[in-house]
């Protein structure tokens, strides 16, 4: 245990410092917009961006992928079981996840009350009446990407460059299979079930309700699911 809390605190401290850096980059990017917009149009009120949250997913993408390798041979060398590295890098995700989550969400609604005009990517989809749901929703979509990058480096590592193509070509076709299928083959009334199933699962209600816990346990269940499959792949891992 002792060794598992060692490698979780080399995981997050060693990320923890660039969250910073990316969002001083990126307000001093929206300063620079917000600025030049007054000077330009000769009102404040339009920030002229919205769904800054989208950024946060770019970086946290980067950080499901970038410095695998690394990483996972430096904790072999040092005696960690593919156990522990697979739970510390989990426990990477939910950390930079909830703070990223955290930020956004504050600073999300701040914006929006400062300018009406803005729009973050939960407010746009749920509105702004709930904060905690807010930040639990982030942090699972946040968790949930960096899983599935996570999980696509692990199999491109374990089965090849040249595979991992081959398996990219054949998940190309299964979409558009699936497209297909709901074209050409499935009923209107299949196509209709679906869809509300889907809805169902994002938190709209065919009454017209949200139900704001829906969406989240929709984000949990696929983020377990991917956590499932990455730990049964990197149980097998080597350093290639």
């Amino acid at each position: 245990m002792k060794n598992l809390k060692s490698v979780i605190q080399y995981e997050c401290m060693t990320s923890f410092k660039y969250i910073w850096v990316f969002y001083a980059i990126q307000y001093a990017c929206v300063g620079l917009i917000y600025i030049l917009t007054g000077l330009v149009m000769g009102t404040y009120e339009d920030m002229g961006v919205s769904a800054l949250e989208m950024n946060s997913i770019v970086f946290v993408s980067i950080l499901g992928v970038l410095g695998f390798k690394e990483d996972f041979k430096m904790l072999i060398q040092n005696g960690f079981t593919r156990k522990y590295i697979f739970m510390a890098t989990l426990s990477l995700f939910c950390f930079i996840s909830g703070i990223m989550a955290l930020v956004d969400t504050v600073v999300g609604n701040v914006i929006h009350y400062v300018s009406s005009n803005y729009s973050s990517m939960y407010g746009a989809i749920y509105g702004y009446g709930n904060l905690f749901m807010n930040w639990l929703w982030l942090f699972l979509l946040y968790v949930l990407v960096c899983s599935l990058l996570y999980l696509g480096i692990l199999i491109i590592n374990k089965v090849g460059k040249k595979v991992s193509i081959y398996l990219g070509v054949c998940l190309s076709g299964i979409v558009l299979l699936i497209v297909a299928l709901f074209r050409y083959v499935f009923s209107a009334e299949v196509v209709a079930d679906m869809l509300e199933f889907l809805m169902k699962a994002m938190g709209f209600m065919t009454d017209g309700t949200i139900n704001y816990l829906f969406p989240a346990l929709s984000l949990l269940f696929i983020v377990i699911v991917l956590g499932i499959g990455s730990y049964v792949i990197i149980r097998r891992t080597e350093l290639n």
